[in-house]
């Protein structure tokens, strides 16, 4: 009895966590059906919103259809009534002209037979080679590739919801702790706020002062790096990136600094894009991390960064005006492209990023991949392609401009537009200084920004266009380009200060 009272209390306790552990399944029925009714509410939400994406661009898409539809339809249209009159004189011409030949008066006739043979034949003349041509093809150049989306919906599939750990998010350069002194850079960097991704450490990276390829110069888990041996009176571009077990991140935005004049003081290092006055903070407090570059690190001053024939204008232009005022110490020269990743959709990109053109008719915004807060810095933009019908505009903007907008027509941009005959200033969509002369396939627009006095100038083929367009300009200004499909522009940078303005400066 004592055996087998102590075997049921053994039973008696595995039936106790049975009955427990039926109810946890019970539940685990309940909660299966409600995550089964969520989970499906999920999917359903996220396809909807896939559906709507598509909606759009279908509208979008129909939009440029109809568009393209509107002006071939405005040019046959526009040549149908140019050659409903040209004809119409032409009848009539004929008509008068059958009528003076049933002249029975032969002085009469001969007083006016010349003047008549001459407008017919100049009559004639005017229905010349291609006018009887049509101006526009009746296909539409447009050939939708769906194939990419097509595969991607194809793939569409479930991943795993739950990984040990996502890829980092790309690290946010903090500007405001970015800085220069003497031939040593320092960055900081941080992850965006609401990144909850853990990061073992960062990778910090910058090129050889030449344009050429990027090489690490830190790893490790700190956020701030100063590096030490670079060239003077050189630019540099750097960029840096988190990993963890998963992965590494992409890059960040590419930050280009400048070293200083191996001939400048203490007092005369020009940080960027720091302030002057907490300069002295920053070269007080001690830097997380410091990497002295060995001597066999690639770079070259700042003036080999030139072709020859640059390097001799440059140095010429410098040495002329050195007498009057420093130039060289205003000059803060950066190389830079066209941003691809904050574009409008319809920007098209070539010439490794250099030349840009839209495959939309509405205006669409591109930006420079650097912004400047400090300094003097001179670009160009040459016009390859121009049909004299659209405006394009060029200028400075923020970062969060609007896209799809003529540059200008927000408070984020400070704009020239321009046409084959005129050009106004642009910013707020607030337009002033209407001034006479405008561009052509072949022109060169030239943007100056000079960051020490506030100010915004233009020029057109190397001559200033109007007064200064823009004063007391303060913050981060990116390079920033407005076209249509009718105009492709090529960008120019790490240019010499236009003379006009140099003169003007040495005057100052």
């Amino acid at each position: 009895q004592s055996q087998l009272s102590q075997a049921l209390n053994g039973l008696s306790d595995r039936a106790k966590e049975a009955k427990e552990f039926l109810v946890q399944l019970r539940n685990m029925v309940q909660q299966i059906q409600e995550n089964s009714v969520e989970f499906e509410a999920c999917l359903v939400a996220q396809c909807d919103a896939l559906i709507d994406a598509l909606n759009r661009r279908k509208a979008q898409l129909l939009s440029r259809v109809n568009k393209e539809h509107e002006h071939k339809l405005k040019v046959v249209r526009d040549q149908i009534s140019h050659c409903t009159v040209k004809l119409r004189q032409t009848t009539g011409l004929m008509e008068y002209c059958l009528e003076v030949i049933k002249e029975n008066d032969p002085s009469g006739f001969l007083q006016i037979s010349d003047a008549l043979i001459r407008r017919v034949h100049l009559t004639e003349d005017q229905w010349g080679k291609g006018t009887l041509t049509p101006r526009m093809t009746t296909d539409f150049d447009l050939n939708l590739d769906n194939a990419p989306l097509l595969q991607s919906i194809h793939q569409l599939d479930f991943v795993q919801m739950k990984v040990s750990s996502p890829v980092p998010a790309p690290p946010i350069l903090q500007l405001e702790d970015c800085c220069t002194h003497n031939n040593s850079a320092t960055l900081s960097w941080k992850q965006p706020p609401l990144s909850t991704v853990q990061v073992e450490g960062y990778i910090l990276e910058l090129d050889d002062g030449n344009g050429g390829q990027f090489r690490e110069v830190y790893v490790g888990k700190e956020t701030m790096c100063t590096v030490d041996g670079l060239h003077f009176n050189s630019t540099y571009s750097a960029r840096v990136k988190a990993f963890n077990k998963t992965g590494v991140s992409p890059y960040s935005k590419t930050l280009v600094l400048q070293t200083s004049e191996e001939t400048q003081s203490e007092e005369q290092t020009l940080p960027f894009p720091v302030p002057l006055e907490r300069l002295q903070l920053r070269r007080m407090s001690p830097f997380s991390s410091t990497l002295n570059l060995q001597p066999s690190f690639p770079g070259r001053s700042y003036f080999e960064l030139r072709s020859s024939a640059h390097q001799l204008s440059l140095h010429s232009s410098l040495q002329s005006l050195n007498s009057a005022v420093d130039i060289k110490k205003m000059v803060a020269v950066a190389w830079f492209s066209f941003d691809p990743a904050s574009a409008h959709a319809d920007i098209i990109f070539s010439n490794d990023n250099l030349t840009v053109t839209c495959n939309s008719y509405d205006d669409r915004v591109v930006l420079g991949k650097t912004g400047f807060s400090k300094g003097l810095h001179y670009w160009e933009l040459s016009i390859d392609r121009y049909d004299n019908h659209p405006d394009p505009a060029f200028g400075v903007a923020r970062i969060d401009v609007l896209k799809d907008a003529m540059l200008g027509k927000d408070d984020k941009a400070w704009a020239m537009y321009v046409d084959n005959n005129r050009s106004w200033f642009m910013h707020n969509n607030s337009h002033t200084n209407r001034t006479e002369g405008g561009i052509t396939k072949g022109a060169t627009v030239g943007v100056l920004l000079d960051l020490t006095r506030r100010t915004l100038t233009f020029s057109i083929n190397e001559d200033q266009q109007g007064p200064v367009a823009f004063e007391n300009l303060e913050g981060l200004f990116f390079p920033a380009v407005s076209l249509n499909r009718n105009v492709q522009v090529t960008l120019h940078t790490g240019l010499p200060v236009p003379e006009f303005y140099a003169s003007r400066s040495a005057m100052q």
